[in-house]
This record gives structure tokens, sequence and C-alpha cells, in this order.
């Protein structure tokens, strides 16, 4: 291409560009500026207290420090399975020293500022909170050999309940149910300490990668197994025996609830006992809290359940009756 002719096809380009893209500058002045009067209207429902807000002169827990927390309580409880750290039997002790150290650090820093939150959002004196929150990640620390032998369990029930399960690395790896059941385990523990506010945002990040959602306040024996997992919901006040098996879509949850129910029914039971051995096919919802599954029974797939049943009994719905429409082979 000559010359001529490029600088045609440049001058052309610039004529479509001033033409079609609007490029002429604009006064500040001349567009509305919506910033100043929503800022001043965000401002004022956050300071009048009307709106639920932290601006408070204390911190307040982290979300993501919590999960670094959680990722870092999973490397010391199955050391070896989620860190780079080829590990060696003479180099374990080290690696879990160091690695429980640390945890003991973040973990008190943590909840030193859910506890100072708490006091200062109820109007409480604060008092030791910096050692109070060091005793309890000890207390904690003190805790991980029993919670560890009870995930061994758990591991134990997945491998007997579910022959697609081909050994316990895979359960560790790959299993959204022992993930969901480890976390409601630490949670759980921290919620027997009286820790504010993390035990929940662990169980929410344990929802938000699995779909499963127990509360830490809860009561699990152990060799439990969710099966698949997703959907399954238990309620803060459920009581849940040993050898328990619940699948995929299974609510145990509250019966309806009044109004008031946030404020009146705060600290009664209002979620199902289940008692040792039971088994829970999928979607099935067990609602109230004087219901009580009796040991060793079987509750089939979408059973919707309210009243107490006793030990070695299956509530099954009848088969339903499938309609065929079109022709079909015979015909």
């Amino acid at each position: 291409m000559n010359r001529f002719f490029q600088e045609e096809l440049i001058m052309g380009q610039k004529e479509v560009l001033a033409g079609s893209c609007g490029s002429e500058s604009i006064a500040a002045n001349a567009v509305r500026n919506p910033i100043p009067a929503v800022v001043a209207r965000l401002s004022e429902g956050f300071k009048s207290g009307s709106w639920a807000s932290h601006i408070e002169p204390v911190p307040i827990p982290s979300k993501n420090e919590v999960i670094d927390l959680i990722e870092l309580l999973q490397r010391i409880l199955f050391p070896g399975f989620f860190s780079t750290v080829i590990l060696r039997p003479e180099n374990l002790e080290y690696h879990l020293g160091q690695q429980v150290s640390l945890l003991y650090e973040n973990l008190a820093g943590q909840i030193s500022s859910a506890i100072r939150h708490d006091c200062f959002r109820h109007n409480q004196l604060c008092s030791r909170c910096g050692e109070r929150s060091y005793e309890t990640a000890a207390d904690l620390i003190d805790s991980l050999p029993e919670i560890r032998s009870l995930l061994e369990s758990d591991i134990a029930a997945t491998l007997t309940g579910d022959p697609a399960a081909a050994n316990s690395d895979e359960v560790i790896f790959s299993y959204p149910g022992l993930f969901a059941t480890m976390i409601y385990r630490l949670a759980h523990r921290l919620h027997e300490l009286g820790v504010p506010l993390i035990p929940r945002i662990m169980s929410e990040h344990a929802y938000h990668r699995t779909a499963i959602d127990i509360n830490p306040e809860a009561t699990i024996g152990s060799h439990f197994f969710i099966d698949h997992g997703s959907g399954v919901v238990i309620g803060s006040t459920t009581t849940i025996g040993n050898r328990v098996r619940l699948y995929q879509g299974v609510t145990l949850g509250a019966l309806s609830l009044p109004k008031d129910a946030g404020a009146r029914l705060r600290n009664v039971k209002r979620h199902p006992t289940i008692e040792d051995d039971v088994i829970i096919y999928a979607n099935a919802t067990i609602l109230g809290g004087q219901t009580v599954v009796g040991a060793r029974s079987i509750i089939g797939g979408n059973v919707w359940l309210t009243e107490s049943i006793g030990p070695d009994t299956r509530v099954m719905l009848e088969q339903p009756k499938l309609v065929y429409i079109g022709a079909q082979e015979g015909d």
C-alpha cells in the first residue's frame, strides 16, 4: 500500500471515530453527581443505629482469617494431605509443633476480636480479653486429639456405609460430608467454650463449600456419616446419637414458629432427637423438639415426620402409582 492510500485510510478512520464515539469533552458540572447525597443518607442510616453495621472502636473477627484457620486446622488434623511439605516420621513432630504454634497465636487473635466485639455490642465490661483468648485457644488445642479421634470414627462410618468409598484417602480428600463434619466438630467445641460469632462463620463456610448446614450448637455422636450431603440441614437443638447415617436433602428442623420465636424460643428445644444407629434416606424431613426417632430405626426417602417413633421402626411412603402416557412396548 503506497503512502497516499495509507494517509487516506488513517483520515477515514479518524472521521469514523469522531462521528461515532462522541469524544467531545464534558464539563464536570454538567453531569449529575449522586455520590454526596447517597453517602449522606447511608451514613445517617448507619450512625442512627437503625441499620446493622460495625462502626465500633474494637475489631471484629475476619471471615478470611477464620477460613485460613479452618485450612490450618485441616492440615493439622490430616497431616500430609493438604500441604506441600513431604512428611516423614522424623519430621512429623517438628511440623505439627510449627503448625499448632501458628494456630495458637492466630486463633487467640480472632477469639480476642470476637470477645471484645461481643462485649462492646452488649455494653458489657470487658475483663481479661487477651488472657481469656489465649486460655480459650489453649482449650481448643487441648481438644484436638479427641476431635481427631471422632473424625477417624466418621471416616470409618463412611467406609462402612458407602461401597463407593475406596479408602480413607479418598474420603479425606473428596467427601463433602467429612469436610462439613470436621468444621462442625471444631465449631461445636468453640461454642462449648463460649466463643461468640466465630463458630457460625465456620459453619457458614462449610455450607458455602458443601451445601450442608450444621448448626454448631447441635450435638452429634461418633461414627457420623453424611452421604452426598447437598441440602442437609441440622438445626441448633438437634441431638444425634452414635452411628447415624444421613443422605442428601435431609432436614432435622423446627415446626412452624410464631413471629416472636426468635426471642421467646431461643433456649427451647425445637429440633428432633435421633437415637443411635438410625438411617435417614434422601429428602426426609423430621421436625419438632419433642420428636424422637428411636434407635435402629429407618426413615425412608421423602418422609415427613412430626411425631416420635419407637426403636426398630421403619417409616416408608407407600409405593406411588406411575402413570405412563404414550405408546408402550407390546401395544
